[in-house]
């Protein structure tokens, strides 16, 4: 998979993981990009130390499941230390 090819799996995996949590994530389409890229470096990392298996073509189901799956973690760290910050802030 190429470099843009990642960018868009991240994005729709961050687009994905937003609306697949219940409640409202802040941040725009930018941080939506950043978080499910680093979400889906995440499930590729976990699904090749568990299922022995990673992120492989765009248009493997594997593949999206494994960035829905690390983007949702990303995001749910990412409300945890946003609301933490907006709260004793």
């Amino acid at each position: 998979m190429g470099f843009f090819g990642f960018l868009l799996l991240g994005l729709l995996a961050g687009a994905i993981a937003k609306l697949i949590l219940p409640g409202r994530q802040g941040g725009g389409w930018f941080v939506t990009l950043i978080l499910g890229v680093v979400g889906a470096l995440l499930g590729g990392w976990i699904g090749s130390v568990i299922f022995n298996t990673g992120l492989q073509e765009f248009f493997s189901l594997t593949t999206w499941l494994l960035a829905i799956g690390g983007s949702i973690i990303v995001l749910l760290i990412y409300g945890l230390i946003t609301n933490r910050r907006t709260t004793h802030g």
